[in-house]
């Protein structure tokens, strides 16, 4: 009796205004794989026999397994954190072994009539252990290099056993954490890292082939764009004005006397000239580093000596490391390959049906691209073309404004945790919205690779819509033992 009050006590506490976001979120979704999935001779979206009708069982699931969360102990989830973890852990490893072969990947778990990917429930495991280390008694990110180790440990090896699974898509979604720990005391110059070799790889891939310097314009980018750094760090990290003008004038003699060599008819040679250059502003600043204040130059040199391999790196790890359907949807994203009839055909046909919905869209269950079948996978990862095509501009807009309303509202819960166990999981779930939502959309509109990420809430499947609604509503938990005991 007295639990059972206690748990409808904590029921008066849950932000309700969330669950309706929430709410409003996954029948949109039902309509809109509705849409995408109407069949003219079975019109009825509660038909079990279509995918509309098994979205609408696997939100019924989904909202009995919230009900489930919102009546456990808040307590349990931080007490089970790592159990939880090693559990789905070991799942992931089974998957590798028993999963089947479905168009090249070993990530679904088949039960019967049943099947679910254990990558997708690896996400909310993930979040609960990240929380759960974090919490620990007297841990501070930044205190040792060892607790880099242990954080970085339980992210990678979801990602390592996904990359097993070759999972591309689901395995990148748990890079998305490295924003909770930039929240968590991390030092910004790992997200500008991680921002430079996005950046580095785009341009050596794009400009390969266009000849400059001995060299080619990708490579000449990416040498112009290290000296940059190299420079603003001298300046705003290291605060070495005097240094920074030196490094400054070196870039620009040797750059001028670069163009007056190519006018006068002698090209300097490519490679060796950037690196040299880039050797002598390092040496410099090596030199400096024996004068005092040693550590953030050892910083900026140890940056630039690093970005130079990664250049090296960029061309070994395009044509040994990827597969070939993975560099062909690179080259088509990045323009360098049309492939209209394979690798593009996907995108090309999701931007015409975007682009075909205008302002208002054609109405709903008027979409002529998607009635017609011209976009494969509408119904899943390309969900967001049906919703351009019949709602149109204005109703894309008020997709994503429900997106952003959620995760400003997450974020918002996240800074009102008393715990650290709170804040650093309600952040694991901002982090995986954003990313999802910003790939999503992105590789539907031509911006990203087609890498197989589901919109949150919108695409047909149940193991995505249970992952989502598992890492939303124990959050919900949490947040609303956190007011119950404010009042109490």
């Amino acid at each position: 009796m007295e639990s059972k009050s206690i748990n409808q006590s904590y029921f008066r506490y849950v932000d309700w205004f969330t669950v309706g976001i929430y709410l409003i979120l996954i029948i949109a979704g039902v309509f809109s794989v509705y849409a995408a999935s109407y069949d003219f001779d079975n019109a009825s979206i509660f038909d079990f026999n279509e995918f509309s009708g098994k979205q609408v069982r696997w939100i019924g699931c989904a909202l009995a397994l919230a009900l489930m969360i919102l009546l456990i102990d808040a307590r349990m989830f931080e007490t089970y954190a790592y159990p939880t973890y090693i559990f789905v852990v070991l799942l992931m490893v089974v998957t590798i072994f028993v999963a089947p072969d479905i168009q090249g990947s070993r990530s679904w778990i088949v039960l019967g009539p049943v099947s679910f990917q254990s990558a997708e429930f690896g996400k909310f495991a993930t979040a609960l252990a990240l929380a759960k280390l974090f919490s620990s008694y007297d841990f501070r990110l930044n205190d040792k290099p060892s607790n880099y180790f242990r954080v970085l440990l339980i992210i990678f090896i979801p990602i390592v056993l996904i990359l097993a699974q070759k999972e591309t898509g689901s395995a990148l979604a748990y890079l998305a954490l490295f924003f909770v720990l930039y929240r968590e005391g991390m030092s910004g110059l790992v997200l500008l890292s991680a921002f430079c070799a996005v950046l580095f790889f785009v341009l050596a891939v794009k400009f390969a082939d266009i000849p400059f310097m001995d060299t080619n314009l990708g490579e000449a980018l990416v040498y112009m764009i290290i000296m940059l750094i190299m420079v603003l760090m001298m300046a705003l990290f290291c605060h070495r004005y005097a240094a920074t003008r030196n490094i400054l004038a070196w870039f620009v003699g040797t750059g001028l006397l670069a163009y007056i060599s190519s006018r006068c008819g002698y090209t300097l040679p490519g490679n060796p000239f950037f690196i040299g250059v880039i050797a002598v502003a390092c040496i410099y600043c090596l030199v400096l580093a024996m004068q005092g204040e040693s550590r953030k130059i050892l910083i900026t040199v140890g940056a630039a000596v690093v970005s130079v391999i990664f250049l090296f790196s960029v061309n070994y790890a395009f044509t040994s490391v990827l597969q070939p359907h993975q560099q062909q949807r690179i080259k088509v994203t990045l323009g360098l390959e049309e492939d209209l009839l394979n690798a593009g055909y996907n995108v090309n046909q999701s931007k015409i049906a975007i682009g075909s919905g205008g302002m208002t869209g054609k109405g709903f269950l008027n979409g002529t691209q998607t009635k017609l079948k011209y976009v494969p996978e509408q119904h899943t990862d390309f969900i967001f073309c049906t919703i351009g095509e019949e709602e149109g501009f204005a109703g894309s807009a008020a997709v994503l404004m429900a997106f952003m309303i959620l995760i400003l509202r997450i974020i918002h819960i996240a800074e009102r945790q008393p715990t650290t166990f709170g804040r650093v999981y309600a952040y694991c779930v901002a982090s995986y919205l954003i990313f999802h939502l910003a790939v999503n959309i992105g590789m539907v509109i031509g911006l990203c690779p087609v890498i197989g990420i589901p919109l949150p809430f919108f695409s047909y499947g149940g193991s995505s819509l249970w992952s989502f609604t598992i890492l939303l509503f124990i959050l919900i938990r949490i947040d609303a033992a956190r007011r119950r005991n404010l009042i109490y």
